[in-house]
């Protein structure tokens, strides 16, 4: 037998473990009491008493209303404190939009700018944004900044590694940031980002096993399997836009052909859509959705196509991933009547035996989403476990 000795786990990781709980549950439970605090998590009462006044301490929860029972004492009502705020920037290949939102994911301010061809300028640009919010946020607390990528991010060499529809070369974005601001900064791919706001914001029934497909100038996956964020090597788990569903098709940004974001993006759309007649100038995808709903057939036809291949492609993720859950981010949810019945029919026409048709969800978000994202991602330090 070997002489090994399993150690479990010590006392300041058991307080550390209690208090995320907590916390995360004044997150998702808020307004709540003490007792029900002790109720629903199981702890005793003198440990929730000890956390609590802890958190206060620490100005990360608040002392509310109190409550009224028909006879005892009055039970006080806990809440997050919203002076602790996360500055969230949401880069794409044609806008970065940064927002300020407290830890309730509730955005006070937002700023748009066109996106850079050059890195570097943009990083400078990004520089100098976060500096003006950092200077006005007098009196509160910044937990960091959350950064949502149209690409891959390597998080060992803190390096944007694979972003074919941005365009820009290998570069270490987070680095300057926080040698500049002084603030950490979280990075994550957009799909990865929207995620964690699913899992985080919304009051769905919880699931453990899901996908994100957000759907703009490409095509991004985010995979969430057994309650965990899927990363991979070098952080490129989950590249399904750039799997090949015709490699005699046209050619795609990543350097190879026929990938499935070629098919069904919103780029794809407009290009089916100019097929059938002169190519308008400055047509956006937000005008074709418009075009289609004023009785325009070949925007409408331009659509279907664009749904067809969407759930062609979806067929690759419930075969390899069996996911519960697919949620659908972008622009086309404006217009979900005209996607879901072809994307779902695509998807059940080619459910493997024994398999069942996932859940097919639309995120009704207007944008917001990858953006929420970034601030799960600073606060999901605070509140998950940590490895024991």
């Amino acid at each position: 037998m070997s002489g090994k000795r399993t150690r479990g786990a010590s006392s300041e990781v058991v307080r550390e473990i209690n208090r995320r709980i907590v916390l995360n549950l004044v997150r998702t439970r808020q307004p709540i009491s003490r007792a029900d605090l002790a109720r629903v998590s199981g702890l005793q009462r003198s440990t929730i008493s000890l956390i609590v006044e802890q958190l206060i301490k620490g100005s990360w929860v608040l002392e509310g209303p109190t409550g009224r029972l028909p006879r005892g004492r009055r039970p006080t009502f806990l809440r997050l404190n919203d002076e602790r705020v996360i500055i969230g920037v949401d880069i794409r290949p044609t806008q970065i939009t940064v927002a300020l939102a407290d830890a309730n994911g509730k955005f006070a301010s937002q700023e748009s700018m066109v996106t850079p061809a050059d890195p570097q300028v943009a990083l400078n640009a990004l520089i100098d944004t976060i500096q003006r919010i950092k200077r006005s946020c007098r009196g509160k607390m910044i937990e960091g900044v959350g950064i949502s990528l149209p690409g891959r991010f390597d998080h060992r060499s803190d390096r944007l590694v694979f972003a074919p529809n941005l365009k820009w070369r290998e570069i270490d974005l987070r680095t300057p940031i926080v040698k500049e601001t002084g603030l950490e900064v979280e990075m994550e791919n957009a799909a990865a980002a929207c995620v964690l706001a699913e899992v985080w914001f919304e009051r769905a029934e919880p699931c453990r096993d899901l996908v994100v497909v957000t759907v703009s100038e490409g095509i991004g996956t985010g995979v969430l399997t057994n309650g965990q964020l899927m990363r991979g090597t070098n952080g490129m788990a989950g590249e399904f836009g750039h799997v090949a569903l015709d490699p005699d098709g046209p050619l795609c940004g990543c350097g190879n052909r026929g990938c499935w974001e070629v098919f069904a993006s919103n780029r794809a759309a407009l290009r089916y859509y100019f097929e059938s007649g002169p190519e308008p100038d400055g047509l956006t995808f937000a005008d074709l959705l418009s075009r289609a709903e004023h009785g325009d057939t070949n925007a409408a036809k331009a659509l279907e196509k664009m749904a067809h291949y969407l759930g062609r492609g979806m067929r690759m993720i419930v075969a390899g991933l069996a996911p519960e859950r697919i949620v659908v981010v972008g622009d086309l949810t404006r217009s979900w009547h005209r996607f879901a019945s072809t994307i779902e029919a695509q998807i059940r026409e080619h459910v493997l035996p024994g398999g069942t048709a996932p859940q097919l969800v639309p995120a009704y978000e207007d944008g917001m989403a990858r953006l929420r994202g970034t601030v799960a991602l600073v606060l999901q330090k605070h509140f998950h476990s940590p490895a024991m």
